[in-house]
């Protein structure tokens, strides 16, 4: 089953808060002997820190916010903290569910400027609520315990910078050296794509040049312009590959999608495409038109549809 990067967040915030949720439930049971005596509580916490899994500070705070203890870390006590009021931190604005244990949302830290969080859980006497002990962690440090989400398979339609949209109807396209040659860039494209491992590509119509990433070197890319777009020995320094199996769009439909982006680039003399990309492996065609909308798409939806669609009769 396919996971946005909302529930894949959600999976792996549930997964640390069962991993904190009883070691800061117990560190609360050594420290309440100790409240109030600053002291002690830094020696109870350095004594339990290594009990509070990936963690990089442990402090304590009255129920106002404000901190009771040093700052206590893997490496001694850090003092500069002690009275320092926490109550308009992000942690300290979230609602405490009543199990009396949160993990904060991730915020960004005063003092590294970090991608951080913060485990905090009730300190309690009898009924009386004595305050909380904090647990700070960077994001680095914590382990990644749910899978990398998936991108949505549904099209998604993008609204881009407001003023080229504004100006859209004082705009005409201008032929470019691709749009001149697209009777022999398509052909070239299309080996790329289907026998010589180019997995992604992103065309740039308007500045006659194409971006692509291949299967033997995937980390970085190379850009073909207008010169290598229309020499056919350009495939020939690429090696020859089998089209991937995995791979979401089939082979014979690459040239319907190359020939579908040349139909919406040259359709219409306003409204017309500058940029398209396609990623043979998630099956996704992006576009993005004058007007600047940008519109990522199942390749099946987008070979549905036709010119009329995009610009009306």
């Amino acid at each position: 089953m396919e996971k946005s990067w909302k529930e894949s967040i959600y999976l792996q915030r549930e997964e640390l808060g069962k991993r904190l949720h009883e070691p800061m439930a117990q560190l609360v049971e050594k420290c309440l002997p100790a409240w109030g005596n600053r002291e002690r509580l830094n020696e109870v916490m350095e004594e339990e820190f290594s009990t509070i899994p990936h963690c990089d500070f442990l402090y304590c705070l009255d129920s106002n916010g404000c901190q009771i203890s040093d700052n206590v870390g893997k490496d001694g006590y850090d003092l500069s903290h002690f009275g320092r009021d926490r109550s308009q931190r992000p942690y300290m604005k979230e609602a405490m569910p009543p199990w009396g244990f949160l993990l904060s949302d991730a915020y960004i830290s005063l003092r590294d400027r970090r991608p951080s969080l913060t485990a905090l859980q009730v300190v309690k006497r009898d009924d009386e609520m004595l305050g909380y002990i904090g647990a700070d962690f960077d994001l680095r440090n914590l382990p990644v315990t749910s899978g990398l989400y998936d991108e949505p398979g549904y099209w998604r339609q993008l609204k881009g910078d407001q003023a080229i949209r504004n100006t859209v109807f004082m705009q005409s396209r201008v032929e470019s050296a691709m749009d001149k040659s697209f009777d022999l860039t398509m052909p070239i494209l299309e080996e790329l794509l289907t026998e010589r491992g180019v997995f992604q590509c992103m065309l740039h119509f308007s500045s006659s040049r194409v971006t692509i990433w291949t299967v033997d070197d995937p980390y970085r890319y190379r850009l073909l312009e207008q010169d290598a777009l229309t020499d056919p020995d350009i495939c020939l320094i690429f090696p020859r590959r089998d089209y991937p199996l995995d791979a979401e769009i089939p082979k014979e439909e690459i040239q319907r999608i190359l020939a579908t982006m040349k139909s919406l680039r040259m359709s219409d003399a306003t409204f017309y495409l500058r940029t398209a990309s396609i990623n043979i492996y998630n099956g996704t065609i992006s576009l993005t038109f004058s007007c600047d909308g940008s519109h990522y798409m199942p390749y099946v939806e987008f070979l549905m549809k036709g010119s009329s669609f995009w610009f009306g009769n």
